[in-house]
């Protein structure tokens, strides 16, 4: 079984993809980010206890094999109309006690719109708590159509896992 966690760090990476459709325009922006070949798994936005997120997009994403799970959080928003605008963002704030923290992720076709529901989302989400956690951080990306299709997609995996996993009455050797 191929099992890539990201035990101290999540990275959050942004792409732009280009495509004859909008769901071309999507799996080339997987593509450019290494993860056209995993099946997502889209999570709730919960930051496991003592995990960091790398903004920067620099660290590198989990690996795995064709056809794997990638568990993530991710934002896409796409735009098919000359001129038209698609923004994508995820916003997080972390707990100060290190156990963990809060992902929300946006679309919108603007910028400013993107930015200000993050964080608003944020603050509904830590209301009554604001004391216990840091930020808000977030990551915005974004592209305008020139004719072809595009699509922003900001994305924070956590892991792969094997499609087929290991099933109690599997033989050993036999993952």
């Amino acid at each position: 079984m191929t099992d890539s966690v990201v035990f101290d760090q999540i990275p959050v990476v942004r792409a732009i993809g280009r495509g004859t459709t909008s769901l071309a325009a999507f799996h080339d922006a997987l593509v450019t980010m290494e993860c056209g070949f995993y099946n997502l798994v889209r999570l709730s936005s919960v930051i496991p206890p003592g995990t960091a997120v790398d903004p920067s997009g620099k660290a590198p994403v989990p690996v795995g094999a064709w056809g794997d799970k990638l568990y993530c959080v991710y934002a896409e928003q796409h735009a098919t109309q000359v001129g038209e605008e698609a923004w994508a963002g995820i916003g997080w704030v972390q707990r100060r006690d290190g156990k963990g923290g809060l992902f929300v992720e946006h679309e919108g076709t603007s910028e400013a719109f993107v930015r200000e529901a993050i964080k608003a989302s944020l603050r509904d989400l830590v209301k009554g708590h604001e004391d216990e956690f840091d930020g808000p951080d977030f990551v915005v990306h974004g592209a305008v159509c020139d004719g072809e299709p595009v699509c922003a997609l900001v994305l924070a995996p956590y892991e792969t896992a094997s499609w087929r996993g290991i099933r109690a009455t599997d033989p050993p050797g036999m993952n």
